[in-house]
């Protein structure tokens, strides 16, 4: 019996460790969508602009705490008709002494224009 379970629980440990593991990369992904979500919908508001959209992505990854490492928001790709916002973030790993997977997300959102009534078709 005690050779047995020995040959089975370090696979079962191995698996349980990868579950674990891709649920940490799984969060910092929703992390980082969120926080570009956050930074696009701020950075396209009428009046605001692509400052506003990396303020409130850092301000978002901020109250995120712990969950991601070495985070970093862009604006680049941002015109005047359209706020492009990049988040980059690194995911917690379970093993000491190694970096997580480097994660992307990037949302891209029209910039609220006002249109006068009289105006429109």
């Amino acid at each position: 019996m005690s050779v047995s379970l020995a040959l089975v629980f370090p696979a079962v440990l191995v698996l349980v460790l990868l579950v674990v593991q891709a649920s940490l990369w799984w969060y910092a992904r929703q992390v980082a969508l969120t926080a570009a979500r956050e930074g696009a919908e701020a950075g396209r508001a009428h009046r605001a602009g692509p400052a506003d959209g990396t303020a409130r992505a850092r301000a978002f990854l901020d109250r995120a705490g712990t969950a991601v490492s070495d985070p970093r928001v862009s604006s680049d790709g941002s015109t005047a008709a359209v706020v492009r916002i990049t988040v980059t973030v690194r995911a917690q790993s379970l093993l000491p002494g190694l970096d997580g997977q480097l994660i992307t997300q990037h949302v891209t959102a029209p910039v609220e224009r006002f249109v006068p009534q009289e105006a429109r078709p």
